[in-house]
């Protein structure tokens, strides 16, 4: 990442994105002067807050809720607009239906393989029908889990909204997953049927998800019904009784299917995310809380409205997937659906899609920027990105050469980076940056409202100028309803540490002009000779020479230190790996960052674990160095890049 507080301001918003931004309208009919003025009242006048976007968003209620926050139970379990009841499909669907936007195009797909298919909001209302119907006569019903293990695709969004529209939960299953990840999940969230496909694309390879499928459900007992999406047409392994095709189910039921008014913390999805050690944790996402969280985020910092197409690059497995289209479909814009990757068939395949589908919201992470940065910039002036709003990004921090590749290249340096960090249990975002604020490069404006985050300090106080611990003081609309069935693991996670303190677990850290930086997460950080600093750091310094495509960098025991540096670095095409590279890059880093932080090591390697999101693992870097057990491996989506780190050179 950049040097907190030594960088410029690399974008400012023009007249238009201050006044007709949909945050800057917002807060307009508030009568509110300014977003410093918002955040702080979004904080102290949380049920104002709330309130007033609930109506501003059009969020559609069958009963009207009594107040808007009880916090009765503990901070750790707040109850949100008891009384009310709503439901989260009808919200996505039938209320743009109900309002004449029927023939508006609800979801765009693109296949890997170049196929395309465009769902209506009527069409998307009579298919979600027709699977609710067909799940309900399968006995599918209020508070049930169903697994969902298919490709991005117009079914992912189908199958979710049927679910969620008979008040059953859905758990996501990243589309890459082995078996074991998929059997992991069905069974310790107990789902009742599994929602899958014959197979799909990737890379212009055939993946074998119904095997996959197969294999998973044999573990997991509580698996009554699997419903197959043919994709593909291929020829697949069946179990008769078990086994249902998709269509041949949906052709028998009538496209009407009214959606179940469900309270707001009704269970919407469970959603796993994957620990150092032991089973993936399974947070609850709420039919209220999911919708509301992620279309204000998406409102008010991607500025997705009505008009908008937005495209993420994603799976179903990661939050991205379902909040993509929970935030294209809650604001009745259009969700741009991708089954395949950036660099498929060939380096311009992204930039292709944003012309093609004329997306005017692009989301992407730091590391598939990295990825693609090698291919050249050529590939993104090829295409027409005139129609490009907003770009947003998640997933790691950045370092400063690829930030300014997106900004100068894709965003012809007009247009804002929406740079936004929060978590699966977070249903969004804790920090953001904003179309109506100034922004510097790597940064986030702030807190996004109604998140009460602080930099707190070891001893549990706010700090600034120095990294700290990213905090939230209050609850928000979105945090999750704790683990499945395992409450005391939630509270341990996260509220352990200090007394009604929500630890997030990332290091964050406040510059002199008030921008926040993420330094990666707080299990990853370094501690060299009573020095404490995040990974990205060291990280940016490697991939600013013009060798190195991508780095991670860990600590391991030292006997004087405490701990040293270990550097992993990937070399750019074309570049060989040798002792004088080597060299000249530790020195670098000594150069840069101080001699008492020079590495230990710089090792040379082919590829980094990561997840699909485009994280990098580093504690699989960290235990595989050391020989130990790398713990949950089933969000990876390069297995082999663990061995690669094993026989690093």
């Amino acid at each position: 990442m950049s040097q907190p507080g030594k960088s410029e301001i690399v974008w400012r918003p023009s007249k238009e994105y201050l006044e007709r931004s949909r945050i800057a309208r917002f807060m307009k009919a508030q009568g509110v002067p300014d977003l410093a003025t918002l955040q702080r009242r979004s904080i102290t006048e949380p049920e104002w807050y709330w309130d007033a976007v609930v109506k501003d968003l059009g969020i559609r209620w069958s009963r009207p809720y009594a107040r808007v926050l009880d916090v009765s139970r503990g901070i750790e379990w707040p109850q949100w607009f008891p009384g009310g009841l709503l439901n989260f499909a009808d919200n996505c669907v039938d209320r743009h239906v109900d309002a004449g936007r029927g023939a508006k195009p609800a979801i765009i797909w693109e296949g890997d393989d170049g196929q395309s298919r465009t769902l209506s909001y009527a069409e998307l209302l009579g298919e979600v029908g027709k699977l609710a119907n067909a799940l309900t006569r399968l006995g599918v019903g209020e508070g049930d889990r169903v697994g969902v293990f298919l490709p991005m695709s117009p079914e992912a969004a189908i199958a979710t909204l049927a679910v969620v529209r008979i008040g059953a939960i859905y758990t996501p299953c990243f589309s890459g997953y082995g078996a074991g990840a998929v059997a992991s999940r069905l069974q310790d969230c107990e789902a009742k049927a599994l929602i899958t496909a014959d197979g799909f694309y990737r890379r212009g390879q055939v993946v074998t998800m119904k095997e996959t499928a197969d294999e998973a459900v044999a573990a997991c007992p509580s698996v009554e019904h699997v419903l197959v999406y043919r994709r593909l047409g291929r020829e697949i392994p069946w179990a008769q009784g078990r086994d249902l095709w998709w269509q041949d189910l949906t052709d028998k039921e009538s496209d009407r299917c009214p959606a179940l008014p469900v309270p707001a913390d009704h269970p919407c999805l469970i959603i796993y995310t994957s620990g150092t050690t032991g089973r993936p944790k399974g947070a609850v996402l709420t039919q209220g809380g999911f919708l509301l969280k992620c279309a204000h985020d998406f409102a008010y910092l991607m500025d997705v409205g009505e008009g908008d197409r937005l495209f993420w690059l994603t799976d179903l497995g990661w939050l991205m997937g379902p909040m993509l289209l929970t935030a294209a479909l809650s604001a009745g814009g259009t969700a741009i659906v991708f089954e395949g990757v950036p660099d498929y068939p060939k380096p311009d395949r992204l930039w292709g899609i944003v012309e093609r589908h004329r997306v005017t919201v692009a989301g992407l992470s730091p590391t598939a920027v990295r990825a693609l940065m090698p291919h050249g910039p050529e590939h993104v002036h090829a295409h027409d990105l005139s129609t490009l709003r907003i770009i947003g990004s998640t997933g790691e921090p950045w370092n400063p050469e690829p930030y300014r590749w997106l900004f100068e290249n894709a965003g012809k340096a007009r247009l804002p980076i929406i740079n936004y960090t929060g978590g699966t249990e977070i249903s969004g975002g804790i920090l953001g940056c904003f179309p109506i604020a100034p922004i510097k490069p790597c940064s986030f404006a702030g807190p996004i409202p109604g998140m009460a985050a602080d930099c707190y300090g070891e001893d549990g106080r706010p700090v600034r100028g120095q990294v700290g611990e990213l905090v939230v003081t209050r609850p928000w609309p979105g945090m999750t309803q704790g683990f499945w069935k395992d409450p005391k693991r939630y509270e341990e996670t996260y509220w352990a540490r200090w007394p009604g303190v929500w630890v997030h677990g990332d290091w964050t850290f406040i510059d002199e002009d008030g921008f926040w930086y993420i330094q990666g997460r707080s299990d990853d950080t370094l501690k060299i000779a009573g020095k404490r600093l995040g990974p990205a750091e060291v990280e940016s310094v490697l991939v600013s020479h013009e060798a190195v495509a991508e780095s991670a960098a860990i600590g391991v025991p030292h006997a004087v230190k405490g701990e040293a540096i270990v550097c992993f670095a990937v070399l750019r095409p074309g570049t060989a790996a040798s002792e004088p590279l080597r060299a000249e890059l530790t020195a670098l880093v000594a150069r840069k960052m101080g001699k008492a932080l020079k590495p230990e090591r710089v090792l040379f390697v082919r590829d980094l674990p990561k997840t699909r999101s485009a994280k990098i693992m580093r504690r699989v870097i960290r235990a595989t160095y050391l020989g130990r057990e790398p713990g949950d491996l089933s969000s990876l989506e390069n297995p082999a890049a663990v061995e690669a780190v094993r026989h690093a050179t």
